[in-house]
Formats: C-alpha cells, structure tokens, sequence
C-alpha cells in the first residue's frame, strides 16, 4: 500500500493563504457561497488549519491539517469503524455511511485537524471529497496545485523517485509531534535543498 502524505515548506510559504481558500472552494463550495466559517476554528471551512505562532518575537504561520498517521488514533476511536485506512488510496479517511457523528474521532486527534460540520453534524477531515476524486485521477491536491510559491507537495513516500521523496531528502525536516507515537506521514520542511 501507498504512503501518502503532504509535504509544506516553512521556508517557502509566504502566507498567502491560497491553499486554505483553494480547499475552501473546491471542496466546501456550499461554505463559500453562503461565508460560512469553520466554527471550530473561528476560519474559512476548510481542511487547512492557521495557526499563528511567534518566533524569534515575529510572528510566522504554521498550517496543519490531517497528518494521514500510520498508527492513526482517529482511526482506532471510531466506535464504528467510518474511520479508516483506504487499501485503495492509503489515505486515512471516513466512510460517512458508517459515521454516527459521535466525534470520537475528533477528540482523538492530537493534532486538532477534524471538524464538525455544523449542519450535518459529520467530522471533516483533509482530504476534502474534490481533492479525493483528484487523487483518484492522478492530480495533486488543490493546495498544492495553487501554491504559488511552491511550498507545498503531496506523493507517495515510499516511492523514492516520488518529487515529496525527493524534497524529504534534500531538505531539513521535522513531523510534528512525533512523541506521541502516531507516525505522522506529513513532513514540514524547515529549511529546503
């Protein structure tokens, strides 16, 4: 099975927020029309979260978003099983037939990256249904595809010939959080090749 992960590059992003708007639209276009925000995090419904933090005293953006775990606590919380590894994709995702929106999966997730839809009550999660259906057809996510300074990537990591492969060699990097033990498959680059 494929190990796919998202790749964003710190070094790179100039904050522009494309990628969060570019998730927005493609994958939450009922949000849009209406401006509806992600009530959770108090920002555009989208599956990319913004978090501003300070270093050095300035202050820098961090996104985050689904860390698609290989031991994935999301995925062993769901009392129902909606939660789990596609054998398709590999991607971790949610059958919403199985979901009964009891947030378990919400609440499990260290990293913060569900929501809850506040009309259907049903946790979200990256990848949005737009940017699985462009998997499914060999594109890259939204966020990537926008980028305009390419800080972003997304590809399988167990193919070495895979650009993200590639950049996770050439580059400084970091998973967040990896103490936990969730084996975060998304990397965050520091400092680029």
């Amino acid at each position: 099975m494929a190990r796919p992960a998202h790749l964003w590059d710190m070094s790179r992003c100039v904050a522009c927020m494309a990628c969060v708007i570019a998730c927005n639209t493609a994958n939450f276009p009922e949000y849009m029309r209406r401006g509806n925000p992600n009530p959770q995090w108090s920002w555009l419904a989208s599956n990319i979260r913004v978090w501003w933090i300070s270093v050095g005293g300035r202050p820098r953006v961090l996104l985050t978003q689904c860390m698609q775990c290989d031991n994935a606590p999301c995925v062993k919380a769901c009392p129902t099983k909606a939660s789990y590894y596609d054998p398709k994709t590999g991607l971790v995702t949610i059958d919403y037939r199985l979901c009964i929106g009891c947030k378990a999966c919400v609440v499990a997730c260290p990293y913060g990256a569900r929501w809850m839809d506040p009309e259907s009550h049903m946790p979200n999660k990256c990848l949005g249904p737009e940017c699985e259906r462009r998997i499914e057809n060999g594109l890259k996510p939204v966020c990537v595809t926008v980028c305009p300074a390419n800080a972003r990537d997304f590809g399988d990591l167990d193919d070495p010939e895979s650009s993200i492969s590639r950049r996770v060699r050439e580059s400084t990097t970091i998973r967040l959080r990896e103490e936990l033990g969730t084996k975060p498959r998304n990397v965050v680059v520091l400092r680029g090749g």
